[in-house]
């Protein structure tokens, strides 16, 4: 394997000044995560707070149980439970099938910077994958994107979820799943590594019982021997660890509401949108009604100083809603706001690896962080990464596409100049000759002809409409049959662009991975594990 590294605009304005080093987005965060000695000053902070390292590092230990296990998972847990060590946090959806790429780039960004910071630093640095398996969008997680027939198709997993239920208790079908897999897997086509995948899958499959289930065993299988520890929002006994937290977050509702609408107001001056959907009684937590199987958003009531749904689907007094959260934590979950607050006080974070979206709320957060006298911990854009196949690799220097021009614009401006370098001039000037006189015959015509009788006019308006019409569909079936003639190089032009800018989007957000496992193998991963990243915001391309 080869990397390449390409400087591309982010995928929001946001995170490309981010990425250039803008002062004033600067202003909206408590560290560079570009300077090093950021991570020294975030050092020292976090040796003045106090974390649950046992109670933290136990209830990993018990959850990961039923994942695959290594040495190295053994050690970051231990490494977990001593005073002076760090984490590396980052998060993501339970996509299944483990969603689009970007989710494996995230992981192994968190792995990388990890390494990177215990060897710099010369502390017990561990990495951390937070899935948001509290979340309940559904129609988020369950399909993935495969060619067919030479375009692009959302196949979703055929089992409908129409209650709001946290993705952590969405239920998985095995053998329902297994087959709509294997589906996916033949439009790959075989490849010498296609039943070593769909045993993987199989085996994955064995004792899931739920959407996180299914991904955590995947992305465990994958990348067990890295040490990664993972946390499910979701999970019930983690709960039980933030109940305190969650009676600071109901005590402090309404100041954690308005120091999100003064940091908006930083960040719309500055000219950005606001990314959090926020009003002034918001109380940014949701409460799980069982019996509905719904996951709901609270509103503070400031004529009863109590707290209920949008809607009215329940409704709780204050001292109730801090009752709820001593004793049944588990009924109550985070939202966009303190989802980073709760991570922040469960782990001593050195630095939080985000997507361009993530990084961009995160802004708006800063002074909820201060109000609670705490700091955001370095925010570092997560690895953009494109896979570069030869096969691709050789179309693209046979068309003679520049590489960075398709990453951002894709090929079809190409395509179109090269269609139209193929024309018949003569042929298209013949045509261009012909439609002229007859729009010159068919007005003197109509000249004429509305002097014998004015009702012909129309119909003869329509008649010069047809014989032109079927002149423009001769002129593009002689086109068609150029085309024909250079249909190999025409392919060419969609192996690129659906390789690399799939409907134009970047890879990493349309493909899965098992689209690469069942082509390259599973060790794929341990392979780009094996390279060397910098966290410098520049696009990786890896040759395969």
């Amino acid at each position: 394997m080869e990397m390449l590294n390409l400087s591309l605009p982010a995928a929001n304005r946001f995170a490309t000044d981010y990425l250039a080093g803008s002062p004033e987005l600067q202003s909206f965060f408590h560290y560079n995560f570009t300077d090093k000695n950021a991570y020294v000053h975030r050092l020292d902070e976090l040796k003045n707070r106090s974390f649950m390292r046992s109670e933290l590092a136990d209830h990993i230990q018990s959850f990961m149980n039923r994942y695959a296990q290594s040495d190295q998972i053994t050690e970051n847990i231990g490494k977990l439970r001593k005073e002076n060590s760090v984490a590396v946090i980052g998060g993501q959806q339970a996509g299944i099938l483990t969603g689009p790429l970007y989710t494996i780039h995230k992981v192994i960004s968190i792995i990388k910077l990890a390494e990177q910071k215990e060897h710099e630093l010369g502390i017990p640095v561990v990495p951390v994958f937070w899935i948001a398996g509290e979340d309940h969008d559904y129609q988020e997680v369950n399909h993935v994107y495969v060619m067919k027939e030479n375009r692009q198709e959302k196949w979703v997993y055929p089992e409908k979820n129409l209650e709001k239920k946290m993705i952590s208790e969405v239920c998985i079908n095995r053998d329902l799943c297994y087959s709509w897999v294997e589906g996916i897997v033949e439009t790959f086509g075989e490849t010498k590594h296609t039943k070593e995948v769909l045993a993987f899958v199989l085996e994955s499959l064995k004792n899931a019982e739920s959407f996180v289930d299914f991904f955590a065993t995947i992305i465990m299988d994958l990348f067990k021997d890295s040490g990664l520890l993972i946390v499910d929002s979701g999970n019930r006994e983690l709960r039980k660890l933030e109940k305190d937290y969650f009676i600071d977050q109901i005590k402090n509702h309404r100041k954690i509401t308005s120091a999100v609408l003064g940091q908006q107001e930083k960040t719309e001056a500055a000219g950005f949108s606001n990314m959090i959907d926020i009003n002034e009684n918001s109380a940014n937590l949701f409460y799980y009604d069982e019996k509905v199987n719904e996951r709901i958003l609270l509103q503070f009531d400031p004529q009863s100083g109590g707290f209920a749904g949008k809607n009215g689907e329940v409704s709780f007094t204050y001292d109730k809603l801090v009752e709820i959260a001593n004793e049944f934590p588990e009924k109550l979950s985070n939202n966009v706001v303190t989802r980073p607050l709760m991570q922040e006080w469960l782990f001593p974070t050195l630095a939080f690896i985000g997507g361009p979206g993530e990084i961009a709320y995160w802004a708006e957060l800063k002074l909820v962080f201060e109000h609670f006298g705490i700091q955001m911990p370095p925010l570092v854009p997560r690895l953009n990464i494109t896979l570069l196949e030869r096969s691709i690799e050789s179309d693209l220097e046979e068309l003679k596409l520049d590489l960075r021009e398709v990453l951002i614009s894709g090929t079809s401006g190409h395509e179109l100049r090269f269609i139209d370098s193929l024309k018949d001039r003569e042929v298209e000037e013949l045509f261009a000759n012909a439609k002229a006189m007859l729009t010159d015959q068919y007005k003197a015509i109509r000249e004429r002809a509305n002097g014998i009788d004015p009702v012909l006019f129309p119909m003869l308006e329509k008649n010069e409409s047809i014989l032109l019409n079927q002149m423009e569909f001769m002129e593009n079936k002689i086109v068609d049959a150029i085309c024909r003639k250079n249909d190999h190089i025409l392919r060419k032009f969609s192996r690129v662009e659906n390789a690399l800018r799939p409907d134009g989007s970047p890879q990493e957000r349309v493909w899965n991975p098992f689209y690469y496992f069942n082509k390259y193998g599973l060790n794929l991963i341990s392979e780009l594990l094996k390279l060397h990243y910098e966290f410098d915001g520049t696009h990786k391309i890896i040759k395969m």
